[in-house]
């Protein structure tokens, strides 16, 4: 393979460590406040209360609904350690994996808003190419630590 400027691996690097950041700005930019408060999962419950598909109210009234507080405190420390995990290149795969089903989860509960699917689908594809080009190979502590080699 040959590029400009940087390697292969070095290139998969730097868009591991891009979609890290993408995921730290997902948790900044939350209204921590208003999140934790039932903001985030209020919204949601409306989207998935007039959601097409059947299985995503089912699911999301079984699953998310009971338990509104938990699960903004895990979407929002989801995307945190997603966002560290892959700047640092620690624990790479599982984050990769991680992020993926997350952005899978959030495409089909938007499916019928097209505004919010480029984010989430590029998320999900950078993800795929991270995972199955290995890109804690280069600027990784899963490198420095001999880890998934």
């Amino acid at each position: 393979m040959q590029t400009i400027w940087l390697s292969g691996a070095e290139w998969l690097a730097v868009l591991r460590i891009g979609l890290g950041l993408w995921w730290l700005e997902s948790w900044r930019h939350k209204d921590k406040k208003e999140w934790f408060g039932g903001g985030g999962i209020g919204w949601a419950a409306g989207i998935a209360e007039k959601h097409r598909w059947p299985v995503v109210r089912e699911g999301f009234n079984t699953v998310v609904k009971p338990r509104p507080r938990l699960m903004a405190y895990v979407v929002a420390y989801a995307e945190l350690a997603l966002g560290l995990g892959l700047i640092v290149g620690f624990l790479t795969p599982i984050a990769l994996v991680g992020g993926l089903v997350l952005n899978l989860i959030y495409l089909v509960l938007m499916i019928h808003d097209w505004a919010e699917q480029g984010q989430n689908f590029t998320m999900a594809l950078v993800s795929l190419v991270g995972l199955f080009a290995m890109s804690w190979q280069t600027w990784s502590l899963d490198d420095a630590l001999g880890l998934f080699v």
